[in-house]
């Protein structure tokens, strides 16, 4: 008979080999305890509202697990080069397979990092540079890493790889010449005291602080801003010169030793070495960047810039676009090069040069068919959007020839116009016939009805939801009535479709040129809201986001969009900014500022969260500021913040958790063992409003905020909008860190809809449905629609067909992307865009409206 415990082992190989993966028990974020059986091998795509749970699911609980597990084989030692996920909230995982996120995040912040390092291509073409490039007679071979700006054998010595230099000027140090030093003339020199001592200094040293600059001589001028010196003497606190010239003469005590510095000194060393990141964004404004002149930006040495492929310097064929380097490529792969491009190379190159070629080739035919083709090798990660950067990912995947994977995809369709998603489909659909498995996380229905097998997650967010509605094939769905995604999987939700609204004038633009716009005109109706479409890189945020923005901050004076902006560290590596060309022919009459809504963080730190930023901290706090066991104790409304030493945890100062150092592991973050993660001190959690202490009012979600803060006029306004665009399943005190882009565009827009507006105001957002379930994305229209019936305009520019048959006006820009983008195709409500044969929307925004 056999035992219990070979029972207990063939169950588990029998599980194992059924072809699904056994979910038991997950109990992750907001997951009920959920049980789950998904098949492997297949196409499965994770739905639900936004904040149900399907990442969670995905992504926090099955890809968790399986990163674990691969972990767990690795030595102890290795480990600690891995970014390791806290172990999963799960009883039990089994049948799950290696695993390979694909997540949404934005670029690495820095210019070195680039299309051609994500997707790898730049290796290849190194090495194709090195092995069977055409060198100049007598010029020795180079190793690939000649051809890298980020090595020491390939960067241009004179600007360190960069491209760029970067100085200071006299007019960059001094901006207003007409001032006396006095007076601070010298604006680079540090502000209060320091900048008084430098002063000081100067007068005792003689130099004139009390006339103009642009009166001083040029001698003196130069001295006190390029100088190297550095002499310590007798500083006379609050002396005029007059005094100090007598006390130096009478050799009288100083009030101490002052050192001086040359402002470009201050500023070169103070960006080199300051640790403090407000210190460095303040000195970088006194920097200008020029073009190296010893490798014209080109990055790299003279001698690697000699060597030339069909042509080209390795600098210029990273320039093209990868439609246009495929097709430069092809011959050569193909072996169908010309005679003459043979002449200088031997058999051995001949071979080497047509096999990567080859190579190259068939990986651009990945990056092309998902509609990456306007990108170029040397466009840097900053500058691309969570998608694009995903798509350059899941290329490299195809390409891999990986089998019995499972690839975690989070919202691959994000920033893709329907057109592009078909092509997404096909990779998608590669991947799964090498016989690996997609769990994709997914809110766009073209993906969701190319499913094998759906899991739709809810009914709601938060707290409301964690529920595993459906798991099964998509017909299925349709009898499950409380899913939300049923509704318009199945065409059930009401048209989004309305009467246009007449524009109440035209805001236009002439001579636009950014990117791909060439001398372009455009005209954006006033008064209603307009949809910006178009085939991704087709150039509608270089006209939006960028050009239309600069312009009208231009002519408001604004010097930017007004948002909210946080204190980024500045970074030289990163792109210049691009020169403003254009101009506003008309229309500004009926715009009085300029509310740019984007999708960058509301913070970079923890202490940064959805209250802090919404200003609904500010009224929480005065509340328990305001209770009788606050003022006995003589609390303020700065007790109640975690930011402030009189209120917070002593331990962990504020922070809530503590690092742990581990021995050949990476250091952990654990709650605080003081406050045991509520960020406050012992005495200010003894106060209470409505039976609740400050942490736990942080802990609520939105949802239950609007009960709690019931007939409170401000919060309960400030909650309700939030509850409006979709945020209702957030928690108050969620850190700024956890939040997507999309979560952070909707608080910037929820804090935009509690002020009082008074009309004329632009809106500009750029996709603000992504990561929306469609019932969310009709929320956000609804609460659009009220700027624009408030008086205001709303520019959006969109990908989501719903979103587009819903609006006033479909700009089209066109008709495909790069060099084949740039123009506006349609314009005009969206039933005529509808009608348009020339754009490539036209079809996909037809049958969202029929």
């Amino acid at each position: 008979m056999p035992s219990k415990t070979s029972n207990k082992k063939s169950v588990a190989k029998s599980k194992t080999e059924d072809g699904y993966v056994h979910v038991r028990g997950a109990r992750e974020h907001n997951l009920k305890n959920v049980d789950l059986d998904i098949p492997r091998g297949q196409l499965v795509v994770f739905t639900g509202v936004s904040g149900s749970g399907k990442s969670s699911l995905a992504f926090g609980t099955l890809y968790a697990e399986a990163q674990r597990r691969y972990l767990e084989s690795v030595s102890p030692y290795a480990r600690r080069l891995f970014h390791q996920m806290p172990v999963p909230e799960v009883d039990e995982i089994e049948g799950l397979p290696p695993a390979v996120a694909l997540q949404q995040q934005r670029g690495t912040p820095t210019a070195r990092s680039s299309v051609g390092s994500v997707s790898t291509l730049s290796n290849s073409l190194r090495m194709l540079y090195s092995r069977a490039g055409d060198y100049p007679t007598g010029q020795e071979l180079l190793y690939a890493e000649s051809f890298s700006p980020n090595t020491p054998q390939g960067a241009c010595p004179r600007c360190s790889g960069l491209g760029r230099i970067y100085d200071v000027t006299e007019h960059s140090m001094v901006p207003d010449d007409s001032l006396t030093i006095r007076e601070r003339a010298i604006a680079a020199w540090p502000p209060a005291w320091h900048g008084q001592n430098l002063r000081d200094i100067l007068v005792t040293l003689g130099y004139d602080v009390d006339t103009p600059w642009r009166e001083l001589p040029k001698k003196d001028r130069d001295w006190i801003l390029y100088t190297d010196e550095s002499p310590t003497v007798p500083v006379y606190a609050g002396f005029t010169p007059k005094e100090t010239k007598a006390a130096l003469k009478r050799k009288e005590t100083p009030s101490y030793q002052g050192t001086f510095t040359g402002v470009r000194r201050y500023v070169m060393q103070t960006f080199a070495n300051t640790e403090s990141a407000s210190m460095k964004k303040r000195v970088a404004r006194y920097m200008v960047s020029s073009a190296c002149p010893e490798c014209e930006g080109k990055r790299l040495r003279r001698e690697s810039l000699s060597v030339t492929f069909a042509g080209h310097d390795i600098a210029e064929i990273s320039r093209l676009p990868l439609a246009r380097l495929a097709e430069l490529l092809q011959p050569y792969a193909a072996g169908k090069d010309k005679d003459e491009d043979k002449r200088h190379l031997h058999n051995e190159q001949l071979i080497v040069r047509r096999r990567i070629a080859a190579d190259l080739a068939a990986r651009l035919e990945v990056l092309l068919a998902l509609g990456l083709g306007y990108l170029a090798l040397e466009r840097s990660t900053p500058t691309l959007s969570p998608g694009e950067l995903q798509r350059l990912r899941l290329a490299t995947q195809v390409r891999s020839s990986l089998f019995g994977v499972v690839y975690v995809l989070d919202e691959p369709s994000s920033g893709l116009h329907p057109a592009d998603t078909e092509a997404l489909l096909d990779a998608l659909a590669q991947l799964k016939a090498a016989g690996n498995s997609l769990f994709v996380v997914e809110h766009a229905l073209d993906v969701i009805r190319q499913a094998d097998w759906l899991v739709d997650v809810g009914p709601l967010a938060g707290e409301r939801g964690g529920q595993v509605l459906y798991s099964g094939v998509p017909e299925g769905l349709r009898k499950i009535e409380q899913s939300q995604t049923r509704r318009y999987l199945f065409g059930e939700a009401p048209s989004p479709q309305r009467t246009p609204r007449e524009p109440g004038g035209w805001l236009k633009l002439a001579g636009v040129h950014r990117n791909n716009l060439k001398d372009l005109e455009v005209a954006f109706p006033l008064g209603v809201l307009t949809s910006v479409t178009g085939v991704s890189g087709s150039g509608k945020s270089s006209l939006v986001s960028q050009v239309l923005v600069e312009l009208v901050s231009q002519a408001l004076g604004q010097g930017g969009a007004a948002q909210e902006e946080q204190p980024d560290e500045p970074d030289l590596e990163r792109d210049e900014q691009l020169p403003l060309a254009g101009h506003i022919v008309s229309g500004m009459e009926g715009v009085r500022r300029l509310v740019r809504v984007d999708q960058k963080p509301i913070g970079r730190t923890p202490r940064s969260n959805l209250a802090t930023y919404t200003g609904l901290f500010d009224q929480v706090r005065k509340l328990f500021a305001a209770t009788k066991d606050a003022k006995k104790r003589r609390y303020d409304a700065g007790r109640f913040s975690f930011n402030v030493a009189k209120g917070r945890c002593e331990h962990c100062a504020g922070e809530g958790f503590v690092m742990v150092e581990l021995l050949f592991l990476p250091s952990v973050y654990a709650p605080c063992p003081t406050c045991e993660g509520a960020r406050y001190n012992a005495e200010t959690l003894e106060v209470t409003y409505r039976g609740k202490n400050i942490a736990e009012v942080l802990g609520m979600t939105v949802g239950e905020a609007i009960e709690f803060f019931k007939d409170e006029g401000a919060v309960e306004r400030s909650l309700e909008v939030l509850n409006e665009v979709g945020l209702d399943y957030l928690r108050l005190g969620q850190p700024a860190t956890e939040l997507s882009g999309g979560e952070a565009q909707r608080i910037k827009l929820a804090s935009e809809l509690q002020r009082a507006t008074r009309g004329d105001a632009l809106y500009v957002l750029d996709e603000p449905t992504t990561g929306l379930h469609p019932v969310d994305a009709d929320r956000l229209m609804v609460q659009l629609n009220r700027l624009v019936d408030a008086g205001n305009t709303v520019i959006v520019v969109e990908h989501t067909m719903r979103v587009v048959a819903g609006s006033d006006w479909v700009i089209d820009v066109g008709p495909g992307a790069g060099d084949q983008g740039g123009s506006v195709v349609a314009s005009g409500p969206p039933q005529d865009v509808a009608r348009n044969k020339k754009s490539r929307t036209a079809r996909y925004l037809a049958a969202q409206m029929n």
